[in-house]
């Protein structure tokens, strides 16, 4: 770059545009021995208003506002580095410069320069702002041309990022660090306006990879003319900030993702996924096998076996074919000082060398050391003093060792996680042993009956509350009737299932005292006033149930149904076609002071009968609506019972289906098929009280019996009969009826108006009677009585012969 220079005859000498010289405003005058002007530049005529041909052939001493010395010199500060003296302009003002006098060897003449002193200073201070810049390491100074190379930095030291001169971002970061800066770049390129204090994480393409976060500041630099020239880009290390604000959100995030879930698997699961990628490339979770399964573990590591499993596992890009898969036990470690480590609860790292010296390079390596795996920090699942497992993780594309922060993070995160599997581990144990006793207070799946085919299936809740009380029962009773109960316990876990075994056992026993589905679930509610009264008062209003009992009589084809605060049975005709049974349900067990009533139903065999827990209706949230639930439900059995599917799968489907859905209670179902009777397996007779009727309800009961194929029991039919007729003479008058139901037992009954309880006793040698029920004692596999509305029935079974 040069200044123009007029000759003294006042033409230019065809010097550069002088907009873009970075010299321009350089003054400059050719000077002979006798202080005479000989050249005067183009730059000097316009600061001073005087062209060459003014000034050309005078003394220099004309356009100097200061005295100079009397031999046509110059002022003495001409002479000084840096000096400032003052010219004349043409229109008399005057104008400070910076001056120098550089003699011109073997000429005998000197050249005169001078800049404006507001355009020297500027310079100086760029000068010294752009030394300073560079001299100092603290901040990165990046000076870019317009195509984005590097033109000049600082960043040459082998411990910085290394951005070599001519070399662009995408030659130095990892594609989409360098696409990021590159468009900020060039918007800033366009619009000029800076960026101030923004966040810039780089990841190096350099071998081993580096990750470094910036504060960037950067504008762009113009030329005289305002054109773009360049982007100076100013750079602060964040790294350590970004670090430590990387640790804090890894510890929020732990925080908040380990441990809502109470299984050990899951838990597990959300430890690798908080680490992978914000702590580590590649993580994996190893838990004991007792942990597993809910029990304790040993209190430490005994030999190399550690019996644990490899839980959860995460790797960025998917995990690797060769190493440990989840799911399989872990191998026996050589090195006994890392089990030692291990069992004093101490996190450590290591490098990829001290692990191939501990585990050596052969199978055992590859199944626990990844492929480019550089860095490894482990930390023990230690909680009350047992080792639970283990937290493994490896960096392979980063270079950065773990140091003590992250090893300190890593036992933080560890503890936390601990607790949870620990909780999870309690969780287990305490879950297995509420399906355990749940399992064992529920009757079996299936049940088959002469007259009624019935499965069953419990469904726990989803989420914490698991096991409740929800239950099922199929209880036969004598004369081939047959009772269905489902109930609903409140609330969940040991205590609600320990209630349900103690309701259902209540059930069975009242069944067996043949009690119409009101009155057991009046003896049932008092029962359950009692459970509250037991407990304490702060659990006394959460003790109690909904129940509902289904009795069906084969021989009426009826069912008669009751209900205690529960939803109503659904009835599916042979046809297919599903409605909800009408009930009138009373108040739930418990409440006591209001009657339960009774409706009847008639059930054609074929039919489907379908008993459950309010759990089933799955009522999506803000569905208030029971009846709405219940139709749903109904046609979803109306669409099973057409398609012939086979009673176990509609109980599997239905209640599939709802295991689909968000569930926080448990749920019932009771699914049951009504069987035919044989068509001539009832016969009935009624005669009146009159003591020679009994010798032909003798013959016809005998007559009955022997049709059917079963003379070796006409005897004692005909003894049974001869009996329960004659005490219904005696002690209750007529009508009596007689009845006979063939089927895989033989039932005889005697109806008689009476209410009078009839018992067994043992007569002595010298009384006249009370051997009847003796007798039909002896001769019948059991006995017994029912009452009805008005009367009673006497009934006997008689065990058949195999066919």
């Amino acid at each position: 770059m040069r200044a123009s220079v007029e000759n003294c005859d006042g033409h230019d000498d065809g010097g550069p545009d002088r907009a873009d010289d970075a010299l321009t405003d350089v003054v400059a005058a050719l000077i002979d021995d006798h202080g005479t002007v000989r050249q005067w530049s183009g730059a000097a005529a316009d600061l001073l208003g005087r062209p060459a041909e003014e000034v050309c052939g005078h003394p220099v001493s004309r356009v100097f506002a200061e005295p100079v010395p009397p031999d046509g010199g110059l002022p003495p500060q001409a002479h000084l580095p840096g000096g400032t003296v003052l010219l004349r302009h043409a229109r008399g003002h005057t104008v400070a410069v910076r001056c120098r006098v550089l003699p011109l060897e073997g000429a005998g003449h000197r050249l005169l320069l001078a800049v404006p002193v507001d355009r020297a200073e500027e310079f100086e201070q760029g000068a010294a702002l752009v030394r300073a810049l560079f001299e100092q390491d603290r901040v990165g100074v990046v000076m870019r041309n317009t195509d984005l190379t590097v033109a000049r930095t600082n960043l040459v030291s082998a411990t910085r990022l290394h951005l070599p001169v001519g070399s662009t971002p995408s030659d130095v970061m990892a594609a989409p660090d360098a696409a990021s800066a590159e468009a900020g770049l060039r918007t800033i390129l366009k619009t000029g306006v800076p960026i101030v204090d923004r966040a810039q994480h780089v990841r190096t393409l350099e071998e081993p990879a580096r990750e470094w976060s910036f504060s960037v500041t950067a504008l762009r630099t113009t030329d005289r003319r305002g054109r773009p020239s360049g982007i100076t880009v100013l750079l602060t290390d964040a790294t350590e900030e970004w670090l430590a604000a990387r640790r804090l959100r890894l510890r929020h995030q732990a925080a908040i993702r380990i441990g809502p879930s109470l299984d050990v698997t899951r838990t597990a699961q959300d430890i690798v996924d908080v680490l992978v990628p914000g702590f580590a490339d590649l993580a994996a979770v190893d838990v004991a096998e007792a942990v597993l399964v809910g029990d304790e573990p040993p209190r430490g590591f005994v030999g190399g076996d550690l019996h644990l499993h490899r839980t959860a596992a995460r790797a960025e890009g998917g995990w690797p074919a060769g190493l440990l898969q989840p799911g399989n036990a872990f191998p026996t470690l050589p090195d006994r000082r890392v089990i030692r480590i291990l069992n004093e609860g101490r996190t450590f790292v290591a490098d990829r060398a001290m692990l191939e010296q501990a585990v050596g390079e052969g199978p055992l390596g590859r199944l626990l050391i990844p492929e480019g795996g550089r860095h490894l920090a482990v930390a023990p699942l230690f909680a009350r003093g047992l080792v639970l497992g283990m937290i493994g993780a490896w960096r392979i594309d980063r270079d950065e060792p773990f140091d003590q922060q992250d090893a300190d993070l890593l036992t933080e995160i560890a503890a936390h996680a601990s607790l949870s599997i620990d909780n999870a581990r309690r969780y287990t144990r305490e879950h297995r042993a509420a399906v355990a006793l749940q399992r064992r207070l529920l009757p079996a799946s299936t049940t088959h009956t002469p007259v009624v085919e019935a499965v069953g299936r419990y469904l726990p809740a989803a989420g914490g509350a698991e096991i409740g009380g929800d239950w099922f029962d199929v209880i036969p009773l004598p004369s081939l009737r047959v009772a269905m109960i489902v109930g609903d316990v409140f609330g969940h876990g040991l205590h609600a299932a320990a209630t349900m075994g103690r309701l259902r056992t209540a059930v069975q026993t009242l069944a067996d005292l043949e009690l119409t589905p009101d009155e057991l679930l009046t003896r049932l509610d008092e029962l359950v006033a009692r459970l509250a009264a037991e407990a304490g008062p702060a659990e006394r209003d959460t003790v109690g149930a909904t129940c509902l009992v289904v009795l069906y009589d084969p021989v009426t084809q009826r069912c008669t149904v009751a209900s205690a605060g529960h939803p109503p049975p659904v009835v599916a005709e042979p046809d297919g076609t599903a409605r909800p049974v009408p009930v009138r349900p009373g108040p739930p067990l418990g409440v006591g002071g209001l009657p339960f009533e009774t409706s009847t139903v008639h059930l054609r065999p074929g039919s489907w009968l379908a008993l459950y827990t309010d759990g089933l209706l799955g009522r999506p949230a803000g569905d208030v609506d029971v009846d709405v639930a219940v139709g749903r439900l109904a046609d979803r059995i109306t669409a099973l019972h057409r398609s012939g599917c086979p009673l176990e799968t509609a109980c599997h489907l239905l209640t599939t289906e709802r295991a689909g859905l968000p569930a926080d209670d448990d749920t019932a179902l009771l699914l049951a098929r009504i069987r035919p009777l044989h068509a001539d397996a009832i016969a009935e007779w009624e005669f009146p009280a009159d003591p020679a009727t009994v010798a032909d309800a003798r013959a016809v009961a005998g007559g009955k019996v022997r049709e059917w194929g079963m003379g070796d029991l006409d005897f004692a039919v005909e003894l049974i009969v001869s009996e329960l007729v004659t005490n219904a003479i005696r002690y209750a008058g007529g009508p009596i009826g007689l009845r006979l139901i063939r089927d895989s037992v033989l039932v005889c009954e005697v109806d008689d108006p009476s209410n009078s309880q009839p018992r067994l006793r043992r007569a002595s040698l010298g009384d006249e009677g009370g051997r009847g029920l003796f007798l039909v004692a002896q001769m019948s596999s059991r006995w017994g009585s029912r009452y009805g509305r008005s009367g009673k029935t006497i009934w006997a079974e008689l065990e058949t012969s195999a066919d």
